[in-house]
């Protein structure tokens, strides 16, 4: 049988980071549990209402946050608050794929177009993997805005 899983984020900013994501995986924020957002409505606004409302402190709201797969396929990801700064590599990282079913020059278009769109929202590049075939098709690797390593792949 197989599991669901949740892939946790140690960050700073929990709000800042989880909205770096959500845009990069095209992923949402849920709506606090139920609360039902009418269309357009903001769920991190609805989620500041909601903690107030249930008396957390205004300095405790921004120690948790998620974003969710709007299709249902993908694994939440959660963001958790930490005092500590990140201090080496990551030793498990995410691979957006960014170019599927594209290779060569083609794909690397692909990557490039999507690091830009990136960099815009606050990840860093860090560097260009050519294609080798027949082990690599070509990468490019990034850090998040609090430096968490993943890959355009």
């Amino acid at each position: 049988m197989s599991r669901h899983i949740q892939i946790t984020f140690d960050a700073h900013d929990p709000r800042a980071l989880s909205t770096f994501w959500r845009e990069v995986l095209g992923y949402v924020h849920p709506g606090p549990p139920g609360v039902e957002l009418p269309a357009g409505a903001d769920p991190l606004a609805a989620w500041e209402e909601f903690l107030a409302r249930i008396g957390v402190p205004e300095d405790q709201r921004n120690t948790r946050s998620a974003i969710e797969d709007p299709d249902g396929h993908g694994p939440r990801v959660f963001f958790q608050q930490v005092p500590e700064d990140k201090v080496a590599k990551n030793r498990v990282h995410l691979d957006v794929r960014a170019a599927p079913g594209l290779s060569g020059e083609e794909r690397m278009v692909a990557l490039e177009a999507e690091c830009e769109r990136l960099v815009a929202l606050g990840a860093t590049r860090r560097q260009r993997f050519e294609p080798d075939p027949p082990m690599s098709t070509g990468f490019i690797v990034m850090a998040d805005p609090e430096g968490n390593e993943f890959c355009l792949d």
